[in-house]
């Protein structure tokens, strides 16, 4: 399906926190990089004994799609109601270890966020994620599956947050979290106010992802980059949500900053610009900050009406994956993105 075609505005110089400053640079386009390519997406997935029993079959399924650049997975690799263990760690390891194509994956809420539920194993969310980042991310500026150099946030000591642009095209992968960012209650530890220590992980990684998003632009915007790929397991547009947020904002509260630089970046960038989110399980697409949308006056903010969002199935729903196609260079404007739902063959 094609894109929206989106304004262009004058570019502008953009301000960056500084904080990437010693990471290498963009890993370049290879010999192909002037042709078309696609990419792939999956996200929340596998929810559940069924699901995690299919889940090396919808990986050979991915694989066997050669025309892929790269894969994506935006995070939540279990349900909300089961054991955060290590072993689980492992196992899901094990199975994005049979990848072919070259994975970036972002963790979900799910795997550490929410991990101090009692049926999720009252663990220390920041402890799971300490574990999720020695599991998954022991090897800073590679993807996972067949390598693909990216840029990290190592030093930050978030080497899940990475960067790297293909054809032109820039995409920036972000820890953003559901449940408010990580901002609710560990109600399965005894809590009913988010900890000190919580609130300093929200704090640090929020700064390291309005860096990062403020690079990627940065860089987009001296590379001349016919578009910029935002992706994040938070749906911070959940429609779920929409009424409850519109009654008390501050249930989206550990969004408003990064919402704020993509607002801002969006609307200084001269060229289209994309997210691409898990979380909410239902596939959609729109332009979620387009003008007269309610979600502007929870955000506080101006219209984006240039921002395409795209969520991908998940849970139940996570029947498909979304493969993405990037068009040659001479594609510019709504031109470069399209996509489809690519159903698993079981």
């Amino acid at each position: 399906m094609p894109s929206k075609t989106l304004k262009t505005t004058a570019a502008a110089a953009v301000l960056a926190l500084g904080l990437l400053a010693s990471q290498p640079a963009y890993a370049d386009d290879d010999t192909s990089g002037k042709q078309a390519f696609t990419f792939g997406v999956i996200g929340d997935i596998p929810y559940g004994d069924a699901e995690i029993a299919k889940f090396p079959a919808r990986i050979q399924d991915i694989n066997a799609d050669e025309s892929l650049k790269f894969v994506t997975h935006v995070g939540d690799i279990k349900n909300g109601s089961s054991v955060c263990s290590d072993e689980y760690f492992a196992t899901i390891r094990t199975q994005f270890d049979t990848f072919e194509h070259p994975l970036v994956f972002t963790p979900g809420d799910n795997e550490w966020v929410d991990c101090h539920r009692t049926n999720n194993g009252a663990y220390n969310p920041l402890e799971r994620l300490d574990k999720l980042r020695e599991v998954f991310f022991n090897e800073p500026g590679k993807s996972l599956g067949a390598t693909m150099p990216v840029k990290t946030q190592e030093n930050l000591g978030l080497p899940e947050n990475v960067r790297f642009e293909q054809n032109r095209v820039a995409f920036s992968v972000l820890n953003v979290q559901g449940s408010n960012n990580s901002l609710q209650p560990w109600t399965g530890l005894g809590e009913t106010t988010a900890t000190p220590e919580q609130v300093a992980e929200v704090e640090h990684r929020t700064d390291a992802v309005l860096a990062q998003i403020r690079e990627t632009f940065a860089d987009a915007g001296r590379r001349n980059s016919r578009a910029v790929v935002l992706m994040a397991q938070a749906d911070m547009f959940d429609p779920s949500l929409l009424t409850a947020a519109t009654a008390n904002p501050e249930i989206m509260s550990g969004f408003r900053e990064i919402v704020a630089a993509i607002v801002e970046e969006t609307n200084t960038f001269d060229a289209p610009v994309y997210l691409i989110n898990g979380d909410s399980h239902v596939f959609a697409e729109n332009q979620p900050l387009a003008a007269g949308s309610p979600w502007l006056e929870i955000y506080g903010q101006v219209a984006a009406d240039d921002l395409q969002r795209i969520t991908v199935d998940g849970s139940a729903n996570a029947t498909n994956y979304v493969r993405f196609t990037v068009a040659g260079n001479k594609a510019d404007g709504g031109d470069v993105l399209s996509w489809e739902k690519v159903p698993f063959s079981s």
